[in-house]
């Protein structure tokens, strides 16, 4: 068991692309037990690898008593929407309806190098888009509405959790995504 620190929003690797995997090796099954490991801990339902500092395009997720992940996934998603209340543990206690689409299928590789799809809907469907986002550098608080992302951000700058990173001289960086992100993934 490897548990790893998670990063908080402000940190630069949360707001860039990932980059895609190459090598199906020892270490991508580490880093795949890594995230599940962590995200358990934590506890949460899903991690990408950004979120523990490495820049891959991989993730984990913890749905409905079903553990899963995905190495470079790729998105279809249904032109109908869901609002749903979403968190992320780079936002520690952190919590808004996030609009999302109501169907997702995913599709990618699994540690092993092998192709496979992951159809959802709701939560499932909530979870492959928000770790998704995050290997394009999106952040969930991207996704909301102006006036929520304000109070969004008001919350974030009030955190304990964020003001110890100020206070420590690692001067989170808050920045808005460059990405469209209202509504749909990328």
């Amino acid at each position: 068991m490897a548990i790893q620190p998670i990063r908080f929003f402000g940190d630069p690797v949360l707001t860039t692309p990932a980059s895609p995997v190459l090598d199906f090796d020892k270490e991508l099954r580490t880093l795949v037990k890594d995230l599940t490991d962590t995200m358990i801990d934590a506890p949460g339902a899903g991690l990408a690898a950004p979120q523990i500092g490495v820049p891959l395009r991989v993730f984990v997720w913890h749905v409905d008593d079903e553990f899963g992940h995905l190495v470079n996934p790729t998105l279809d998603l249904s032109e109908e929407l869901q609002d749903g209340e979403e968190g992320c543990l780079s936002f520690p206690e952190l919590s808004y309806d996030t609009p999302r689409a109501y169907r997702a299928i995913a599709k990618g590789w699994n540690m092993h190098g092998e192709p496979i799809t992951v159809e959802g809907t709701e939560f499932l469907a909530r979870a492959l888009q928000h770790e998704t986002d995050h290997l394009n550098g999106v952040l969930f608080i991207d996704r909301l509405p102006a006036e929520l992302r304000k109070e969004a951000m008001k919350e974030i700058r009030a955190s304990e959790w964020f003001m110890e990173a100020r206070d420590s001289g690692l001067n989170p960086q808050i920045k808005t995504s460059p990405h469209s992100t209202f509504g749909l993934n990328i």
